[in-house]
């Protein structure tokens, strides 16, 4: 019985792979900021709205919108500009919250996060690391004498969870600052972190995409 992918191919995916998941980007800063501001909950919350958009990304894929967007890349830079434009506000806020009230509590909380999970989809919907990896690094491991169903979901087997624990390490990282949270001027400081790290992930979307 043939495999779905060749197991040489699969190797050389996974490595790449591995590089890219561990890599510093859009979402991994947005999972330290989430886990950050809102603590573990939050933090694996966006972590699952982000794979969510990365499984539309693999549909997408076997539907052709790689080639779509190649033919059409002004659609993309709109949507990319969106979510950073989006990543931007919400560093905004944490920088404005750590300006105006961070002294002005004796006890922080973490809040818990409702819209966790769809910022982490915007984040990464709109991620020009997703369209290089689905449009320049996965192409070239997929092998056109074998079915295409089966040889994408091998890959987003490996793609999501490498990206599931990468991600949910940065963003338990961020987390586990956030019990400092009742200590005045760690807070002060980390809303200017937190406000930090969501520009520097819109500034990566814009220079990326």
């Amino acid at each position: 019985m043939a495999l779905p992918v060749d197991p040489a191919r699969y190797g050389a995916f996974l490595a790449a792979m591995f590089v890219m998941a561990i890599t510093p980007g859009p979402a991994n800063l947005f999972a330290i900021a989430t886990g950050m501001e809102k603590g573990k909950g939050a933090a694996l919350l966006g972590v699952v709205g982000m794979n969510s958009a990365t499984l539309i990304w693999f549909a997408g894929s076997a539907l052709g919108l790689g080639a779509l967007i190649i033919a059409f890349p002004q659609a993309f830079h709109i949507l990319a500009l969106l979510g950073a434009a989006y990543l931007v506000w919400l560093g905004l806020k944490s920088l404005w919250a750590g300006w105006k009230n961070a002294e002005s509590h004796a006890v922080a909380t973490v809040k818990g996060g409702k819209s966790a999970f769809l910022d982490g989809f915007t984040v990464q919907i709109a991620n020009p690391k997703a369209l290089l990896f689905f449009t320049a690094v996965l192409p070239p491991f997929i092998d056109v004498n074998r079915p295409l169903a089966p040889q994408l979901l091998m890959f987003a087997i490996a793609t999501i969870g490498m990206d599931l624990i990468s991600m949910s390490a940065y963003g338990l990282g961020g987390a586990a600052l956030s019990t400092r949270m009742n200590e005045p001027v760690f807070r002060r400081v980390f809303a200017f972190v937190v406000g930090a790290l969501l520009i520097c992930a819109a500034i990566l979307i814009v220079s990326r995409g």
